[in-house]
């Protein structure tokens, strides 16, 4: 495989996508919508339990909320086994949650409050910079233990680059879907790093073998050679993950589906990035003498 040859192609592609989803979240961000679809965890709001105690359709206990409190995307999640239902929408206050409450027990006669929360702005807040600590001390440590692993800060330096991109493919994926930006925003961001890493160290690991054995030849050689070698594991390990994710997917429940679409997206995002970029940046951060040696 011609993978250094090709590398201004990959890189191309990679800042269209990722360049799309900024596009996405500056056209939410003007519609009045919010970048990304924020989570009350995130934002700060109201959660509320209803037992509904009949059958219901989505769609229309939507549009009962939509008509009581004005916001125009709550979210509405059933609890899986039970008629129960998950709302979750921007704060409002008592006399518009009372409301609201006479709303569906209207249209559903049956339909009783279980449980209703405010998550202060507080809360949320710590949330967010979670998130950001977590997703920041992981691709440290993945820094300095990569470097160490390969005696090579340009190896730690790619697969961070090679990171990155994951993650920025990711929030393309919630931007463009609007995938509410939950809890499992922190699972799905940490289990792509550490999936994607993985596939990357293998390739490095293919390079550093190639170079130690094959002392004679350019580097874009021993980067293509090792590419080419592990291909086949790269590319049937992430099949065989994607199989498992999609039916998850397809069978799953909507909050399920909330979790599995970013993964789905994540694991392909990852093996692009392990076998076309982090080789590509490891050789674009290497200096022309290493580049065009051939002892």
């Amino acid at each position: 495989m011609k993978i250094i040859e090709n590398r201004k192609k990959f890189f191309a592609v990679s800042l269209i996508v990722i360049l799309i989803g900024f596009a996405a979240m500056a056209f939410n961000a003007n519609a009045g919508r919010g970048a990304l679809n924020w989570d009350v965890e995130f934002t700060g709001g109201t959660s509320m339990s209803i037992d509904m105690g009949d059958e219901y359709e989505n769609g229309a206990l939507e549009k009962i909320i939509q008509d009581v409190t004005g916001q125009k995307s709550p979210q509405v999640q059933q609890i899986v086994g039970s008629n129960e239902v998950a709302i979750k929408l921007q704060s409002i206050d008592s006399p518009t949650r009372a409301e609201l409450i006479d709303a569906i027990v209207k249209a559903y006669p049956k339909a009783e409050l279980k449980e209703a929360n405010d998550i202060s702005g507080t809360v949320s807040g710590e949330m967010q910079a979670a998130a950001i600590k977590a997703t920041i001390i992981a691709c440290v440590a993945m820094l300095i233990y990569i470097s160490i692993r390969f005696r090579d800060v340009r190896a730690g330096g790619s697969a961070i680059i090679a990171l990155i991109h994951d993650v920025l493919v990711v929030l393309a994926a919630y931007a463009l879907f609007r995938i509410p930006v939950n809890n499992a925003f922190i699972a799905v961001l940490l289990t792509i790093l550490g999936y994607s890493v993985n596939s990357t160290i293998v390739i490095f690991d293919r390079i550093r073998e190639n170079k130690n054995a094959f002392r004679r030849g350019h580097a874009a050689d021993k980067i293509n050679k090792s590419v080419s070698q592990t291909l086949a594991r790269s590319i049937n390990t992430s099949l065989t993950t994607l199989f498992t994710i999609g039916a998850i997917y397809i069978l799953g429940v909507q909050s399920i589906k909330e979790f599995s679409l970013p993964m789905i997206v994540g694991i392909i995002a990852g093996a692009y990035s392990s076998i076309c970029i982090s080789g590509s940046v490891w050789y674009t951060l290497l200096p022309s003498i290493e580049k065009e040696a051939k002892k």
